[in-house]
């Protein structure tokens, strides 16, 4: 349930900042520095600081959640480059293959088991998702970027797993959350302020409720993330995409071919699949 909400927040996320491009341009350093901003700001509104959660100490002191937050950090901004070079469907589709990936990574650093449900309804999701993004139309020719789009969806596999592992260490979820807020503010702070431009009430109204979104997201994620295996639970995040397309038709009068409602089915039936048990 955790990750479903995750889900859905993610995609509220994304479609907020689809009305937000509406209303005026924003630079996406200002948007990342906003989403990091209100992290922080949840963090210490709902978790108390001390032994049994929030830990500020261990941002510094801990190798994994540094790299957490630094690989974290650098992935939200070759996705958006991926996005800007690559389109939004070819660049969603190289990233979310990190559910695959992610779950091969958790069986050797984990030990985790590869089911064969789990690995089928990898596949389904996967191929619904090319077909609801349209990754395969005519003319897509293989550039540097997606190289770019390849490395994030390994960064992206290799956060999940990392997330994993400092959880059996006994790292909160608030801590874990606050190393990608932390890192991320350090490296999206400045390139914000030197292209700061003024923005309407609106504008500001969007980007808060849309970091709140990501921010009440990402810790729903990562609290799950304690108790689903990396495959598992990765492979919900697939429904984020969806959810973008079914708000796409709802509120920006978007429509859905045949195939993208095939590749909508595929990727809800691939999704559940590895939930099943006997």
């Amino acid at each position: 349930m955790l990750m479903l909400v995750s889900a859905l927040c993610f995609t509220a996320n994304a479609l907020l900042i689809r009305a937000l491009g509406a209303v005026q341009a924003v630079d996406v350093w200002l948007l990342a520095s906003v989403r990091f901003v209100v992290g922080l700001a949840l963090i210490m509104a709902i978790y108390r600081v001390g032994k049994d959660a929030f830990q500020p100490r261990n941002l510094y002191r801990n190798r994994r959640l540094i790299s957490r937050g630094v690989i974290g950090s650098l992935g939200v901004y070759g996705y958006y480059l991926s996005v800007v070079h690559l389109g939004a469907g070819r660049a969603t589709f190289i990233n979310n293959t990190y559910v695959v990936l992610g779950a091969l990574l958790a069986v050797v650093m984990l030990h985790e088991r590869f089911r064969l449900l789990l690995a089928a309804g990898g596949l389904l999701a996967l191929a619904g998702l090319a077909l609801i993004t349209n990754v395969f139309a005519a003319g897509a020719q293989v550039s540097p970027y997606d190289l770019l789009a390849i490395a994030v969806a390994f960064g992206s596999a290799y956060i999940v797993v990392t997330i994993r592992q400092l959880h059996a260490e006994g790292e909160h979820t608030s801590t874990i959350f606050a190393a990608q807020c932390v890192y991320g503010l350090l490296l999206s702070l400045v390139p914000a302020l030197l292209s700061w431009a003024p923005h309407p009430p609106l504008a500001w109204g969007l980007m808060l409720i849309a970091a709140l979104s990501a921010a009440i997201g990402q810790i729903t994620m990562t609290r799950a993330f304690r108790d689903l295996p990396v495959g598992e639970g990765s492979l919900m995040q697939i429904l984020v995409p969806l959810g973008i397309a079914v708000g796409g038709v709802v509120f920006f009068s978007e429509q859905f071919a045949a195939y993208e409602m095939v590749g909508a089915a595929m990727i809800l039936v691939g999704t559940v699949l590895p939930a099943v048990r006997r």
